[in-house]
């Protein structure tokens, strides 16, 4: 029933007192079916359209409808959202301000409602009334509610609008990989990206474009040279420094475009933008800039691929914004027939067009279409970057080489840098000054002599693990003594043997089990410890003690066998000592003393510096984040950090969420001075402008030094690198070398002829097929053969890949009751529903002392199932008993089964 309230009983005053105190006892609904009784008595002529125009005068023109006509199809057609409502409440009234939402769907709600929703958050709180605005929508009798509400959660950025679900013809979607950290996902690749520099272009402060206040922004000289090849139709890879509004350039390349199209033609872009929160900024951009021209701008991601048809968008929209991988899945499915859909492609950051990257993938679709003869006409191609970089280039020819190599991957015969408007660019495009300083690092270190001591023993252990088997050897184990404590290097040495461990075979399986867990036991702790030296060379000791107290607290809550317990009192015995020698202010690490010399002297020569701070792994940012906290001399610099989404060594990085709240916090709080962050704050996350980059032990190659030093932008600003390492610095000198070897080569590139030049890369582009072609994968036969996987670290049985079944094209999960007996669960940290599932629990291997983490336990629909992952596990062949680690599911070739709701319920 969708009748609310008794303002429609004027014809039933002695009934009023009677059904609204049937309201305020037992609700809506019953005080609803009261009023129906009393009606349907009523013997007076009339009543019936009396109370068709009651309905309408009331509100509800719905039902009126529905009534009046006869056709309750469109009133029906609402119950599987109401059911969905229902199911989604609890999140619903967790997740949702209503007072945000309400001025958004009043429309759907009668006047009455909307008060009662106002007064319920007013007296009870927000999830009261959260509760009571579903409550009222579910007898909403307005056709557009549902979609109502998912363009009012959209706007208030919701996250439940990725749970309210209005597009029932969403099909051909990027499959969604279930976001629990610990689960496998898509291959996680990090690129170098740059960041969109006009931010003014994002806020949508200009008038439409009819008004007579409208003025366009009005583009740089240099901005119109970059533009001109574009402009004229040709292919071209624009390269310019970061800063000087490349995402400008390109706007006025799209809008010049679309409007060269004669009456009744119309053109078509896509621009693809490798990250998310770049994704979104350009999509804002794109959609302020161009709607106010009357053109139509949409984006899909892999966020929003699941609720919105590709294809339906590309053929609605003039400008489309999309992530790489979506195109690549679309034109692999079928969905997008070919790239001649488009008239302009547009690829942001385009240096990353190699190897398997997806827009190589794309780009590989145009070559074979161009190449194969086809008559189809190919979207013009523009390329945007700050730097195409050199590879492994050692001179001049070779850099060269390397660019026309990047060209043909884009299609580009003409390189667009500014030469004649060079005063013009200088204006906007600074570049820091900088400074190599060459910092000593401690003389003497009793912290690292005593860890070392630790991992000898440690090391000691193992090898008399490796003594018991005798004549039978690991891989890489006789290596043991040949690398440096506290280096990559002996990481990498690290996980090699806990690889051969985890394949090791002997005939007796308990003995197989025995060993292979204490080694990887063993190498566990050593590549903690091999951490723990990382931080103490570039933080303070009493960092690095900090995160060996926190290993070994969560060892004593996990399984803690004999062995953990040897190697957590063989670390206990020396924590006095370790504990007096991070005490020691004679033991301060001369690095730091440096950095803030470094910091101080800047803040007192401009005490609104800011700075951004980049290291090499999460852990240093956490180190130094503490030590400036806890520096009384700096701790007003206020840190803010910045991680990646990855996971890496166990160590989870930020969500997309705690991601922008940190930069979102860094621009806008003046209080946040300095932000420390890895190398996600050099691949193209938008950065407010500081006037000085520190790099602490940082560096890469030629493209990287250019993005991290291209933060620094506001002018006079200051870019330092800090190292006890003479090869950092020399590495660093190189890139400087290779830099100017990459402008002196597009500059000779630039003198060739145009015919030349597209002979050249056409001549690429063939070998580059002919490679391709040659080298195809033959799809791999799935082996029918029944194989059995065992726990990765004790070796016991889990289960069989018969057992195994595939839902939603990318998830593992296990089935039949076997299985239960083999794992033990614990309630998940991080509860969570997504899609069709809800997270409950963490599965970890049942055996005495193991616990290894074999994935989740969830709720899929209407079942309970566990998922696993291959990495936790070591692939038996039943037949031969040779044993294979693999890190992906589709690496894996079996037979995969899908999941099958008819077979669950049997």
């Amino acid at each position: 029933m969708y009748i609310n309230d008794y303002k429609m009983l004027s014809e039933l005053q002695d009934e009023v007192q009677h059904i609204q105190a049937e309201k305020n006892n037992k609700g809506t609904m019953e005080a609803a079916s009261l009023f129906l009784k009393f009606l349907l008595e009523l013997q007076e002529e009339g009543w019936f359209r009396g109370f068709l125009d009651a309905l309408g005068h009331a509100g509800y023109s719905g039902l009126y409808e529905a009534i009046e006509t006869w056709d309750f199809q469109k009133i029906e057609s609402l119950e599987e959202y109401r059911s969905l409502l229902k199911r989604l409440q609890p999140e619903f009234k967790t997740t949702v301000n209503p007072k945000d939402i309400l001025p958004k769907i009043s429309q759907c709600l009668i006047s009455q409602e909307c008060e009662e929703i106002i007064q319920v958050c007013s007296n009870k709180g927000l999830m009261a009334g959260a509760e009571k605005m579903v409550e009222c929508l579910l007898r909403s009798d307005k056709e557009n509610w549902p979609k109502t509400l998912k363009l009012a959660l959209e706007m208030e950025e919701s996250k439940f609008s990725e749970l309210w679900i209005v597009d029932k013809d969403a099909k051909n979607v990027e499959p969604k990989v279930l976001e629990d950290d610990e689960m496998e996902t898509s291959d996680i690749q990090i690129f170098y990206k740059e960041e969109p520099e006009c931010q003014n272009l994002s806020q949508n402060s200009s008038p439409p474009s009819d008004s007579p206040t409208y003025k366009p922004l009005k583009p740089r000289n240099y901005q119109l040279e970059l533009a001109l090849p574009a402009k004229e139709g040709k292919n071209t890879l624009i390269c310019a420094p970061t800063g000087c509004g490349k995402t400008f350039v390109s706007l006025l390349i799209c809008e010049h475009h679309l409007k060269k199209f004669p009456q009744g033609q119309k053109g078509k872009v896509v621009f693809f933008a490798i990250q998310l929160p770049l994704y979104e900024q350009q999509k804002s951009v794109f959609s302020n800039y161009f709607e106010k021209l009357g053109y139509k701008v949409a984006g899909v991601s892999g966020v929003t691929s699941e609720t919105v048809s590709v294809e339906q968008i590309v053929e609605d929209n003039d400008i489309i914004i999309l992530t790489p991988q979506i195109l690549v899945n679309s034109l692999r499915n079928g969905t997008i027939p070919s790239l001649s859909v488009f008239t302009l492609m547009i690829f942001d950051e385009c240096h990353n067009t190699g190897k398997h990257h997806p827009y190589n993938m794309i780009m590989f679709n145009y070559i074979d279409q161009k190449l194969g003869g086809s008559s189809d006409p190919l979207p013009q191609v523009i390329g945007l970057t700050a730097s195409v970089g050199t590879g492994d280039a050692k001179n001049t020819k070779e850099a060269m080489e390397y660019i026309c190599k990047l060209c043909a991957s884009l299609d580009t015969a003409v390189i667009a840098t500014v030469k004649d408007n060079l005063e013009d660019l200088e204006e906007v495009a600074y570049k820091p000054q900088k400074f190599f300083r060459k910092v000593e690092s401690r003389t003497t270190d009793r912290f690292k002599c005593i860890i070392s001591q630790l991992m000898r023993e440690t090391e000691s252990l193992a090898k008399n693990i490796f003594d018991e088997l005798g004549t039978v050897t690991l891989e890489n184990v006789s290596q043991i003594q040949n690398r440096s404590f506290g280096t990559q290097k002996y990481e990498q040495w690290i996980i090699s043997v806990q690889k051969a461990c985890m394949v090791f075979q002997l005939p007796d399986k308990d003995e197989e089990s025995r060993i292979c867990k204490a080694l990887y036991l063993y190498t566990s702790h050593l590549r903690k410890y091999n951490d723990a030296l990382i931080i103490n060379e570039h933080a303070r000791m009493k960092d690095a003690l900090d995160y060996l107290k926190d290993f070994f607290a969560d060892v004593r809550s996990a399984g803690f066998d004999e062995t953990e317990q040897d190697l957590t009192r063989r670390f206990e015995e020396k924590l006095k000592e370790l504990e007096s020698v991070s005490m020691d202010l004679s033991n301060e690490n001369p690095k730091l003393k440096d950095l803030s010399f470094i910091l101080q002297e800047e803040y007192h020569l401009n005490p609104e510096s800011r700075t951004i701070l980049f290291v090499k792994t999460r852990a240093l940012v956490d180190a130094l984040k503490k030590w400036i906290e806890e520096n009384s001399e700096l701790s007003f610099l206020n840190p803010g950090i910045l991680t990646g989404r990855g996971k890496t060594n166990q160590n989870t990085g930020m969500t997309l969420p705690a991601q922008k709240c940190a930069l979102d916090a860094f621009r806008t709080d003046g209080d946040k001075k300095i932000l420390i962050a890895t190398s996600v704050a050099d691949e193209g996350i938008d950065i407010a402008e500081c006037n000085l980059v520190i790099l602490y032990e940082y560096v890469g190659n030629v493209i990287r030094m250019i993005q991290t030093r291209g933060r620094g932008r506001a002018r006079g600003s200051k870019c330092f690198l800090l190292t006890s390492n003479a090869d950092v610095i020399e590495k660093e000198k190189i890139n400087i070398y290779k830099e100017n070897m990459m402008n002196e080569s597009i500059l000779r590139l630039q003198t060739w002829n145009e015919a030349v030049f597209k002979e050249k890369i056409l001549q690429i582009q063939m070998q580059e097929k002919f490679i391709r072609d040659s080298q195809a994968k033959v799809e791999p036969v799935p082996d029918k053969e029944n194989k059995k996987l065992l726990c990765r670290k004790c070796k016991g049985f889990a289960c069989y890949t018969a057992d195994i079944r595939v839902v939603e094209d990318c998830h593992y999960a296990v089935v039949g009751d076997a299985f239960r007996k083999c794992y033990v669960s614990k309630l998940h940290p991080k509860p969570k529903t997504f899609g069709h599932f809800e997270k409950r629990a963490k599965i970890f291997c049942a055996r005495e002392n193991c616990c290894h983490d074999w994935g989740i336990h969830v709720k899929y629909k209407t079942f309970e199932i566990p998922v696993i992952k291959i990495e936790s596990f070591v692939v038996e062949d039943i037949a031969t008993g040779a044993q294979k680690l693999y890190a992906k599911w589709r690496d894996f070739p079996f037979e995969k089964i899908p999941f099958d709701a008819i077979e669950m319920s049997k």
